[in-house]
């Protein structure tokens, strides 16, 4: 697996387009792990030039279910149970790869947006998982 390292919007924008790409790569396959390792080099870049511009991921998945009517019932199959729901949207808990995938996929939100880095704790209350 040859990775290189993101050093221009260009290699950044071509990232991102291999990230979308791979998005339904499973899990412990060569594909998977590209994908993981090209979303970390993505959250490093994206940490260094990017500090305000894309929104987190729960504002994202609350700004698409309102431009789309979703209620949070909507979004079971994507995320999981309604706890589940809750607890995401609620800041409870972070979005799991499957649940990016499955967002990303389903719903057609951006995943740039989805795999977005925490910036502070509001994110993440009292999880680090």
């Amino acid at each position: 697996m040859e990775i290189v390292p993101i050093k221009s919007k260009e290699d950044y924008r071509r990232t991102l387009k291999e990230i979308e790409g791979l998005m339904t790569a499973k899990q412990g396959t060569p594909a998977g792990d590209r994908l993981d390792v090209l979303v970390t080099l993505v959250e490093a870049w994206e940490a260094r030039n990017y500090r305000i511009g894309l929104p987190d991921p729960v504002d994202a998945i609350r700004y698409h279910m309102e431009q789309n009517g979703l209620a949070p019932k909507d979004l079971v199959e994507y995320i999981g149970g309604r706890n589940r729901v809750y607890e995401v949207l609620n800041r409870r808990r972070p979005l799991s790869l499957k649940m990016i995938r499955r967002l990303h996929q389903g719903l057609g939100i951006p995943a740039e947006s989805l795999i977005k880095v925490a910036d502070d704790a509001r994110q993440l209350t009292g999880s680090a998982s």
